[in-house]
């Protein structure tokens, strides 16, 4: 069988599946066709290696809006990649967050697929970036914006668009469904063939799409082909936990969803065998796992469930659930691995630790953000009841104290918080508020009235440049330290994101995990004090080998004495090698 017949048999396969219970205008043997043809797939196509690994210890990627750091008279992604080079070439890989023409939602209402927004730059911009670093671009594809031309046609009820929407029923019954807002589902609209009822997960100007008609993932795919084209190379999956729909179900994580990841999956590995897919699912642990399918859906997952996590161990002193949670991850399948993150444009999100923290646990850490001048966002749950979803704050305040207050260690447990997800199995990403210490912006959340607007701050170059320069302020100490950690780390083959991971237990105060290379010549023991009271760490509870040559990473001392017990100052991280 030659590659291109294999490759149509194997499409034809997951479009039955998809398809399997709807009437199509057009075959399954066309369609396939259709979608090798829009992707440019050929017999000289590279095959896809199986279980590849196509990161290493070297991948870091930076989270950014466009506009996050301005420069009058200048085009932000220009002034965004002048600072990329400028400040941090530590970092190899930027995750862009939506930069097409939207309607709100600060970019995830997107007006128009194929074009950049005007006020950022144009395409030629974005392939700058993508030609010096590995570029991750949205692919908003649950919805778009009630603005944008196929929803104009919808209501229209003629032109491309007109039949891309899901619509339910006034009367049917949607009280399973599952949704993180707790805005009405249904949005009224008028077409010339009455009122429609447009499915609508996440607000009234985010219109979800129907892929039940094969039309709309025609045009998709279509969008993935000039994504590559301009050089994007990870595609992340927005809210794909709610792309398929079904009256009377939860409508979330259906095996029709999962079937379209393993799809696109299929098609973007065939036409650029590098580029990955990375799954944007903020629901609980166990349901985020099955993302991964068989090393066949996503390359990446959002480690969700790690930045509350992390954030309750630094604000309580202990590791209890922290170090639980570690030891219940399967280590990722080659082919597969995590994406792991304290913070990024959203909140932090508290479903993915339903079921990690009990109630009053959760309770006591959005009390303490709400200290600290964070805001909350709810949800209605299943039974009409109102339960925080999303904690909206600046890590760098959300890490100011514990739950006793504010105090004096703010700075050293937000690193601590970062010299632990850099050294955790996957792929780190940082939020460019996190590499700069940026702190709750409270004017754009009064100018805004939306909560996450308080963790979306927006930079003017020369006065970030000010505080860059000034070696006393906290937005300099900083990014330099994070700089120091990120250097250290990709210089580590220990922590290459797929390299052999073991948790450790050396009681509550102290989180510590073991990092083994995947040729077993180098080891790492990544171990931080999570409390502010200086704690003892007994190395021989390490059983380091005697006869390897042991150093502390991030200081350089050598570890001389295995015997010996040392002091580990509150919040404080070692990174004992085997190989300096």
């Amino acid at each position: 069988m030659s590659v291109m017949d294999g490759l149509q048999q194997k499409l034809q396969h997951q479009l039955e599946c998809i398809y399997k219970d709807i009437d199509l205008d057009i075959s399954i043997v066309t369609l396939a066709q259709r979608l090798i043809e829009i992707m440019r797939i050929t017999e000289f196509s590279q095959i896809p290696e199986p279980f590849a690994n196509h990161w290493s210890e070297k991948d870091t990627i930076m989270i950014t809006y466009g506009d996050s750091v301005l420069q009058q008279g200048e085009r932000p992604l220009t002034t965004l990649s002048q600072f990329i080079d400028s400040y941090v070439g530590c970092i190899n890989g930027v995750h862009i967050l939506p930069f097409f023409p939207y309607s709100s939602d600060d970019g995830f209402a997107v007006i128009d697929y194929s074009s950049v927004n005007e006020s950022l730059g144009d395409w030629a911009d974005i392939s700058a970036i993508a030609s010096k670093r590995r570029l991750m671009s949205d692919l908003v594809i649950n919805h778009c914006s009630s603005r944008s031309l196929w929803f104009e046609n919808f209501c229209k009820g003629d032109g491309p668009g007109h039949d891309y929407f899901f619509t339910a029923q006034s009367s049917d019954d949607l009280s399973d469904v599952v949704r993180p807002r707790t805005s009405a589902l249904l949005r009224p609209t008028e077409t010339p063939s009455g009122t429609q009822y447009v499915w609508s997960t996440f607000s009234h100007d985010q219109v979800d799409f129907d892929f039940r008609n094969p039309k709309v993932l025609i045009e998709f795919v279509t969008i993935i082909r000039q994504y590559l084209d301009a050089g994007v190379s990870i595609f992340r999956l927005d809210a794909v936990a709610f792309l398929w729909k079904v009256v009377g179900s939860k409508s979330i994580n259906l095996p029709q969803t999962h079937e379209v990841i393993r799809l696109l999956r299929t098609l973007i590995e065939h036409a650029q065998n590098d580029a990955m897919i990375i799954t944007e699912t903020n629901i609980p642990n166990t349901q985020n796992l099955t993302y991964f399918g068989n090393a066949n859906e996503a390359h990446c997952i959002y480690n969700f469930s790690l930045p509350p996590l992390l954030i309750n161990t630094l604000i309580t002193g202990s590791c209890l659930y922290l170090k639980r949670w570690l030891m219940s991850m399967p280590p990722a399948q080659d082919g597969t691995t995590y994406f792991n993150f304290i913070a990024s444009h959203d909140g932090v999100g508290l479903r993915p630790v339903e079921g990690l923290l009990d109630d009053d646990e959760i309770q006591t850490l959005v009390d303490t953000m709400k200290q600290f001048g964070g805001q909350i966002s709810a949800r209605t749950t299943e039974t009409g009841e109102q339960k925080p979803y999303e904690m909206n704050i600046a890590l760098y305040d959300a890490l100011q104290g514990t739950t006793k207050g504010k105090d004096l260690w703010g700075m050293q447990r937000f690193m601590c918080a970062h010299s632990i997800m850099l050294a955790l199995e996957g792929i780190p990403g940082i939020y460019i508020h996190s590499l700069l210490g940026t702190r709750n912006d409270y004017e754009k959340l009064a100018n805004t009235s939306h909560n996450r607007a308080i963790n979306r701050h927006r930079w003017v170059l020369e006065s970030l440049k000010q505080q860059l320069s000034d070696a006393q302020s906290t937005h300099s100490q900083v990014l330099s330290a994070m700089t120091k950690l990120i250097n250290i780390r990709t210089q580590q083959i220990a922590f290459h994101p797929n390299a052999t991971q073991f948790t450790l237990h050396l009681g509550l105060q102290l989180f510590g995990f073991w990092r083994q290379s995947r040729n077993r010549k180098q080891s790492i023991f990544c171990i931080s004090n999570v409390s502010d009271q200086v704690t003892d760490l007994p190395i021989n509870e390490l059983n380091l080998v005697i006869s390897e040559y042991w150093v502390d990473l991030l200081t350089g001392i050598q570890i001389e004495d295995i015997t010996k017990t040392i002091q580990l100052q509150p919040y404080q991280t070692v990174w004992i090698s085997n190989k300096a």
